[in-house]
């Protein structure tokens, strides 16, 4: 039974002493630690520290927010930690795992998690049975082919494709994607590769 530490930056300029150091306060025998952002999936550390924990030990994270990259995120790496007979312990919001305190902590933040997720299913439907009743379906808004013909009027009159495109409010892609005569295409195709 041991307590095993983890400790993360977002960049490889941060320093990392100020987590090492409350982890080794905390009794922890093993740390691991990444220079990397919580939203990456490759996370050279936290892979370690997954291989290294049994059954039986305490995960020890300064705060959650250096585990997880997002509540369903971490609610999945709790589970996969309780699979595995692992404990966790976060310093700052005081949660531990090893308590019915953390243990409902978390239970609770599994049910906001849920909550949202019927929520933002039920606006989703909302808003398309909306669109249907104005005669509008879901997908990409149709382009204004009018606008399309006047940016390539004005870059046939000499305005760079970017002039052009913020003169009618168009991106560049949708001007590339659309244009629509075969004069001069050749000349467009080698122009796209040069203005991204």
């Amino acid at each position: 039974m041991h307590r095993i530490g983890y400790a993360r930056v977002s960049t490889s300029g941060q320093n990392l002493d100020s987590q090492v150091d409350a982890l080794k306060a905390a009794g922890c025998t093993k740390i691991f630690s990444d220079k990397v952002s919580g939203v990456k999936e490759d996370r050279p550390g936290w892979n370690q520290v997954m291989e290294y924990l049994r059954e039986g030990d305490t995960l020890i994270i300064t705060e959650l927010s250096r585990m997880s990259r997002s509540l369903a995120h971490l609610l999945k790496v709790v589970q996969e930690l309780e699979g595995k007979g692992v404990k966790i312990e976060s310093l700052r919001e005081n949660i531990n795992t090893t308590t019915a305190t953390g243990r409902a902590f978390l239970s609770i933040m599994g049910a906001i998690n849920q909550m949202e997720r019927e929520l933002r299913a039920e606006r989703s439907a909302a808003g398309r049975e909306a669109a249907r009743a104005r005669g509008r379906s879901g997908g990409r808004p149709k382009i204004n082919q009018e606008k399309i013909k006047q940016a390539q009027s004005l870059f046939a009159a000499g305005y760079t494709v970017a002039e052009a495109c913020k003169v009618v409010g168009i991106g560049k892609r949708t001007f590339f994607r659309h244009r629509s005569t075969a004069k001069g295409q050749g000349y467009l195709e080698g122009l796209e590769g040069d203005i991204r």
